[in-house]
């Protein structure tokens, strides 16, 4: 018996290519594939989880949201890599820097992910899990970066559970700068488990929508539509 479509995802064995970007805003999907792809098809609007593939540069390309979260990144990427054949997914996000030296809009791509999730102990390894992306896919990036002028900052980055820190001055961000990391988002740690577990490939590029050192923040409409260096890079390497 198929496994799809799931639970989560309608779309037909094939519609998907084998790259998937994957920003967390369906919009921001919905952007993607009206500004970059031709002849893009809508594969997927599940709960509003907008999935389109088409082509760039004659190369086939998916884009589909992951919503917000681990819990939403993990059951998106683990149904496209183990039901819909999906062998790379390049997470297109926003992140906020603990770092001094990245400032609004830099670029960062993920090596690894330190996390406060629980995500890894289905893994069932008895320690401290810190998955790494793909070096394929990050090198790569760090090329396109290049050849557009839009330098790609590689780094560690933490995946954290909570948005509205209870205690900054106990909080993981705070802890973790002081080991080099670079950014905070929600998802990468998740996404980069599941490609490790399934033998396919991940990367994280995040474009630093704030600074938790400066406040200097991006409006939510820039955050949507402004990041195009990103997608550039993304589509590039796919």
């Amino acid at each position: 018996m198929s496994n799809i479509p799931t639970p989560h995802i309608n779309a037909k064995q094939g519609d998907f290519a084998r790259t998937v970007l994957m920003p967390g805003d369906p919009l921001r999907s919905k952007f993607i594939a009206e500004t970059f792809l031709e002849d893009p098809v809508l594969v997927n609007n599940v709960r509003g989880v907008q999935g389109y593939t088409g082509a760039y540069k004659g190369k086939r390309v998916s884009v589909m949201a992951s919503g917000m979260g681990m819990p939403s990144i993990g059951i998106y990427s683990y149904e496209l890599y183990n039901f819909y054949g999906v062998e790379n997914i390049i997470r297109i996000g926003t992140a906020g820097a603990i770092n001094a030296k990245l400032k609004v809009r830099d670029v960062v791509a993920a090596m690894s992910a330190y996390s406060t999730s629980n995500y890894g102990y289905q893994f069932g390894l008895d320690g401290v899990l810190a998955p790494c992306c793909s070096y394929e896919l990050l090198s790569a990036a760090v090329k396109a970066g290049e050849a557009i002028g839009q330098p790609v900052v590689p780094g560690p980055i933490l995946s954290s559970d909570v948005f509205y820190e209870h205690n900054n001055a106990l909080s993981a961000s705070s802890k973790v700068a002081k080991l080099g990391v670079m950014c905070v988002e929600m998802e990468a740690y998740a996404l980069y488990l599941n490609a490790a577990a399934a033998g396919k490939n991940a990367l994280a590029l995040l474009t630093i929508s704030d600074s938790l050192i400066t406040g200097e923040s991006l409006s939510a409409e820039e955050r949507q539509t402004s990041f195009t260096k990103m997608m550039e890079i993304a589509l590039e390497i796919a």
